[in-house]
Parts: structure tokens; sequence; C-alpha cells
């Protein structure tokens, strides 16, 4: 029996079977998608096979559009930390496996996840990913707790990581009550593949071969209190138009239990990992021209869902998609446990992945000024209480930017004044001048004021 929970195969492989991709009808589902409102499974199996350029242009276009009306031309920061990279599962995509002998394996002590989180502090970087490997000594609820602590303990002239998020292997109900109590922000996990056989497949041995403990993970946390949740596939391992339209029944899954639908979707694609035989021969190839679909399939779908995108794509074609849908990145990036702070001439292989954009948060900040993208480092719908249903109301009425703009406007003014060239902050400045103008008038007061506290000194301020 396939035990895959709410994953309805067969209504994914009837709707590809069954799209009507007529010119007529796509312009009808485009049209719908312009409403912001979503689109539908149906649907959206009609946009993943899209081949005519001038409708998938018009996707794009309308993507964009969305992208601009929901998020404005903010784009959130933050950093991966691995933390651990010992792990009981063997999974044949994944440099962790426990079948990869020459991986150098690592479990940061908290002294240690302090180090590391002092590098990013220097950088500017306020919101951290946690991640760790599976493992019942080496990641379970105690490690966590200790190794979030260690996040938020870390100081830098005063200043410490405002929200750390985790990513780590699916916890009990109870575990998650007490990650919820280390004051984290989104709990994400990834089902690296939807589609039941391949996910068997590729998951040779270790608890994550459960694919239903996993795919509930997100449920248990919601039930816990972690009411922001992050999902995703892994593309490469499945056909990506099942892995799309899985990702959107998921979707379906939360809104229909909790109200709620998931707060981030991750796109990352299989890249080459050290004795990975499935990431060396990649079963599903997933090419630039098909990620663009999939961004903008996502972004018209769930216009209320954060997209991320990682480095592992190459920096000019990350550039591209934040103008498709792409709302979150991370910048710096490293995917081994003491990568930041490591010894120089350490040659031993510690990532789970290979990298594709290298380039800094100070440098990837400098080019999306040039198209005035707004950085945020913004940390706000946490402390405030924003979060799950609250936020996805206004997510989903189109409205959060009305308070997502000028906390990222806040947060951005911070990290200039500690961290950004003169030449950064005389470009970005004008940028920002030119939003705080947009803003309604009682708005504008308020975030003038709030950016005269920063410039006076003041850390932290945000509405």
């Amino acid at each position: 029996m396939k035990d895959n929970a709410f994953v309805n195969e067969e209504q994914i492989f009837n709707a590809l079977d069954n799209a009507d991709l007529s010119k007529e009808h796509i312009n009808d589902i485009l049209a719908k998608a312009k409403e912001c409102k979503g689109i539908t499974i149906e649907e959206a199996a009609c946009l993943l096979q899209l081949t005519d350029k001038g409708l998938l242009e018009k996707l794009y276009e309308i993507a964009g559009y969305i992208k601009e009306q929901i998020y404005g031309k903010r784009i959130v920061f933050f950093a991966p930390m691995y933390v651990s990279n010992i792990c009981a599962n063997n999974c044949l995509y994944c440099a962790f496996r426990t079948g990869n002998k020459d991986l150098k394996r690592i479990c940061q002590s908290p002294e240690e996840i302090e180090n590391e989180t002092l590098f990013l502090l220097r950088e500017g970087h306020k919101r951290v990913l946690l991640v760790a490997g599976e493992h019942p000594k080496y990641s379970g609820i105690e490690y966590l707790e200790k190794a979030v602590a260690a996040i938020y303990k870390a100081r830098y002239n005063g200043v410490g990581i405002r929200r750390v998020n985790v990513n780590c292997a699916p916890l009990s109900g109870e575990d998650f009550k007490r990650l919820k109590q280390c004051g984290i922000g989104t709990y994400q996990v990834f089902q690296e593949t939807y589609h039941y056989d391949s996910y068997m497949k590729y998951h040779v041995s270790g608890p994550k071969r459960d694919m239903a403990n996993r795919l509930l993970a997100p449920d248990r946390a919601i039930e816990a209190g972690i009411d922001d949740v992050g999902i995703g596939p892994l593309y490469g391992l499945y056909d990506f138009r099942f892995e799309t339209l899985a990702t959107l029944q998921h979707c379906e899954h939360l809104n229909a239990l909790y109200n709620i639908g998931p707060h981030t979707i991750s796109v990352p694609r299989l890249e080459p990992a050290q004795n990975a035989p499935v990431a060396e021969n990649i079963p599903y190839p997933v090419n630039e021209d098909i990620m663009r679909k999939i961004v903008s399939v996502f972004r018209v779908a769930v216009p209320y869902t954060g997209i991320i995108l990682s480095t592992r794509e190459r920096a000019e074609f990350r550039n591209e998609l934040i103008n498709l849908g792409v709302s979150q990145i991370s910048a710096g990036s490293r995917v081994g446990p003491g990568e930041y702070s490591k010894e120089e001439g350490l040659v031993e292989s510690k990532d789970q992945f290979q990298l594709s954009d290298q380039r800094t948060l100070a440098q990837i900040i400098d080019v999306l000024l040039n198209d005035e993208f707004i950085p945020s480092f913004c940390t706000a719908c946490y402390r405030r209480g924003r979060t799950g249903e609250t936020f996805m109301k206004h997510a989903k009425e189109g409205d959060i930017h009305e308070m997502c703009l000028p906390n990222a406007l806040l947060s951005f003014r911070e990290y200039l004044h500690d961290f950004a060239s003169d030449e950064v902050k005389a470009k970005a400045n004008v940028v920002i001048n030119k939003y705080v103008e947009t803003l309604p008038e009682n708005m504008k007061s308020k975030v003038k004021e709030l950016i005269a506290n920063i410039d006076k000194g003041e850390k932290d301020q945000y509405i």
C-alpha cells in the first residue's frame, strides 16, 4: 500500500493527461491568475505543460505582476548554518548519507556554533536557517535546543541574530513543542520527492524511509504551535510537473486543516554531491527553462507563499528568478558544518552539495540595488505575532506589503550604517528615500521617525 497520506497521485496524473492546452483556455487561466487569488491544481497542470513561447512569456509577465503586487521590491535575506552532517539515513542523492565513507563528519558544539554565528553577524545577517542531519544523538531535540540557544547567544557589536528558523528531521509532537519554546520562527522540512515509488527507491535505509512520517511533520509542527512551516521538493528526483502539483496538494492539505498554507516553498535543484550516485546521474534533469516555469507557476498558484531560492543556482539566473516570483534568497552560503569559520587549507569535504552563486552578501546587495530592490533583514512579523493564520490573512488579502515594506526599509537602513561602503550607502539611500515617499502619509511619518532613530545609532527599529 502506498503510505503517502494526502498526496493523490491519480488526481495529479489525470490533471496532466487531461490538460486543455488550447490558447483560449490558457488565457482564461492567466486572466484568473492575475486576480492574485491563486489557481487550481488542474489549472496549474496546464501551465506546467506550456510550450508556446508567447503564452510562456505571458505567464512570466503575470508571475512578475503578482510578485510586485504581493511583495513589492523586497528581497528577504537569510543564511543557512549546518551544525551537523552526521546522519542515520542512506539517501542516494545526498553527501551526508551513511554510505559516504569519505565525508568528514562533524557535530558542532555550542561554542563552535556560536563562533559560526559571529561570522554571519559580521557579514550583516540577522536571520539564520539551522540545518542538521538526521541522527537520534546528533540532531535530537536536546541537541537542537542547545544549538538554537548558541545562535541566539552570539553578539557582534551588541547585536545578535533576531530569528532562527530550523530545517531538521521530523520530530514528535512533544519535541516540536520544545522546539517552539526555543523561540524559533519557521520549521522547514523538504519532502524531496512526493512520488511514492521514487521516494522508496532513493531512501534506502534509515528513519527517513518512513514517507508518511515526513509528509505529516508540518502537521505536527503546526499542532505543536509552530504555525509557520516551509515545504518543497528536490527537483530532479522525479518529473517536475508531478512534484509541483504534489506540492500544491500539500498546500491545499494545510489550508484545509489549519487555514494556513506553507509560509515558504523552496525550489532546490539536485546538484552534484560527494559519493551520491543519484546526484551524479540525475534521473529527471531540470534545466533553466523548466525552473522559470516552476517558479512562475508557484507564484500564480499560491500568491501568498514566499518562494525561497538557494545559492545552488548561478548568480545571473538567481537575479532573473527574483523577478518571476522568488521572495527569499540565501547569500554567502556554506553547506557544511564549520564552513563559515574554517581554518584556511582545510580540504576535507563536509559539504552536502555543490554551490554555484559564490557572491558575498554585500556583493548581492550591490547588484540588487541596481534594479531598485530593497534587501530586507526584517523579523518584525515573528515578534509582533503576525505568524500563522494572522500572517496568512494579510498575505492572502494582498496587503502584507503594507507592513513589510516599511520594516524592510528600516532593517536595510540599519544594515547600511553597520556594514555598507560609502558608495553602496549613497546608492541605497536614494532607493530608500524613493520608497519612503510612496508610503501612506501616516506610515511615512512613522518610518521617517524610526529612520532618524537608526541614524542616531538606535538598533532594531520596526513596526
